[in-house]
């Protein structure tokens, strides 16, 4: 698989989580938390690629998964390149995954608050995907 396609798979798949988990925070805001970090998650991955962060894509592929280390490493990348808004979008989809997933502490409100730094994430991502390819 080319890498072109795997950030086209990964940009879809954040799609898709993202509107997963926009129709479960009223009524689910446990399994919105979770999809709204994994649509974030895709999108560190996709711009990962789409950045060329072979050391890391290495690693990676030598482990055959990501690790929180790696998607670490590449939302520093990133937001040097994007600004300091990615990093904290991407605290805020982490926080979801901590204590809206993992503990259940959050409610669909503080789910909902979350979600907008997650959205611009994904919106900014879809476009460097979709409308740089320089």
């Amino acid at each position: 698989m080319s890498k072109e396609i795997g950030v086209k798979q990964r940009i879809d798949l954040a799609l898709r989580y993202l509107e997963d988990g926009g129709s479960l925070a009223d009524k689910d805001p446990i399994q919105a938390s979770e999809k709204l970090y994994r649509a974030a998650e895709e999108a560190v991955k996709a711009l990962a690629i789409r950045f060329n962060m072979e050391d890391i894509l290495k690693i990676v592929g030598e482990r055959g998964r990501w690790t929180v280390t790696e998607l670490e490493k590449a939302v520093s990348r990133i937001s040097r390149k994007l600004g300091e808004w990615f990093s904290i979008a991407w605290d805020r989809a982490n926080y979801l995954h901590v204590w809206g997933f993992h503990e259940a502490k959050l409610d669909s409100d503080a789910v909902k608050e979350r979600m907008l730094d997650i959205e611009k994430m994904i919106s900014e991502t879809k476009k460097i995907i979709y409308e740089n390819k320089n």
